[in-house]
């Protein structure tokens, strides 16, 4: 590779060796993340990795997709891009750990206005920080600069993620009935959703990011770009210790849309709000836009990052369980017979 260049592709916005050079830049945060069964090493046309599966009957594998969203302009605008990976890898991986999948690998994709080096090894640094909380390899991913569709400073980061679960451990929302508890895992913050609005009641463009706010206890900035909480270590404890019987992922279309996806026919999640503990970031962003209560449950986690349905008898081992991976999760409600799938009251 040390003899590719084209002088023809960087006159039209394309530097090829600013891609090599980032990739030697990256290698040393791709390293963190290596777990057995890695076999290839980043530059090929394709990830390799031999999961075990000698303990499992019917091995499934789970893939989930997702990518940062407009977050990603906030770290643009405050020339912050070392934490966005981690919101990149939490989107996906813990979608998967709904299923009880864990995951084991991932690949990433940036396409960015001009390719500048470092600017995309701290990015990757992030989606590696992302992967090592998640307990998953970065065996792979693309950086593609789109020079003419992309202010140079732009860039978009997305992600894919790729885990693996015993047919026969697949979380089973048939098992859920009347009594089972809802358990709250206790987000960081908006984490990486409803960031369009995010954007227009704080007006982001225009706004002093770094303005410091009493209540939250530190910059505006730093608030919306705390990452998204990874769940994966805490949910697959609960799994083993506990009978849970549905997980939710609190993103994008809050309480009202992604609770019903884990509840079966027949049944009602009944939410607790005065049980749940709310991060000040969502109290000023309702006071300030003058947003709606339920469109705030509608949009946003509301300090709710992942709901798990486990059964009443076993939600003392599942909190225990939780707790031992550093998450204070707590109970905010139960199922019960109903056609409605979640209620708030």
């Amino acid at each position: 590779m040390e003899k590719s260049h084209s002088a023809s592709y960087a006159a039209a916005g394309v530097n090829i060796e600013a891609g090599y050079e980032g990739v030697r830049l990256m290698k040393k945060h791709v390293a963190r993340t290596m777990i057995p069964g890695v076999v290839s090493d980043i530059g090929g046309f394709g990830g390799l990795f031999t999961p075990d599966i000698k303990d499992m009957a019917e091995p499934t594998l789970v893939m989930g997709t997702d990518g940062v969203g407009t977050k990603q302009r906030i770290a643009q605008i405050m020339d912050k891009h070392d934490t966005v990976g981690i919101d990149c890898v939490a989107m996906c991986v813990n979608d998967i750990v709904c299923c009880g999948a864990k995951p084991v690998a991932f690949l990433d994709y940036i396409a960015i206005g001009k390719n500048e080096p470092e600017k995309v090894a701290t990015l990757v640094s992030g989606v590696a920080e992302g992967c090592v909380q998640a307990g998953c390899a970065l065996i792979g991913g693309e950086t593609a600069e789109h020079p003419g569709t992309m202010k140079a400073d732009d860039y978009d980061l997305a992600g894919f993620a790729v885990g693996i679960v015993d047919k026969s451990k697949v979380i089973n929302q048939k098992e859920m009935s009347s009594g089972d508890v809802v358990i709250a895992l206790p987000s960081s913050g908006c984490h990486s959703n409803g960031y369009s609005l995010v954007r227009k009641v704080f007006d982001v463009e225009n706004a002093d990011l770094n303005k410091y706010y009493d209540e939250l206890g530190k910059t505006l900035g730093e608030a919306l770009l705390t990452p998204t909480v990874i769940y994966v270590k805490p949910v697959l404890a609960a799994i083993d210790a506990a009978k849970v019987h549905g997980v939710s992922h609190i993103t994008g279309g809050g309480f009202y849309e992604n609770i019903p996806r884990c509840i079966p026919d027949g049944l009602t999640a009944k939410i607790n709000k005065a049980a749940i503990k709310v991060p000040p970031i969502f109290n000023l962003l309702e006071r300030k836009g003058n947003i709606p209560e339920r469109d705030m449950y509608n949009t946003y986690n509301m300090g709710v990052g992942m709901a798990l349905i486990v059964s009443r008898d076993t939600a003392d081992s599942a909190l225990k369980a939780l707790a031992s991976e550093g998450c204070d999760a707590y109970i905010i409600g139960e199922v019960i017979a109903g056609n409605e799938k979640v209620i708030l009251c």
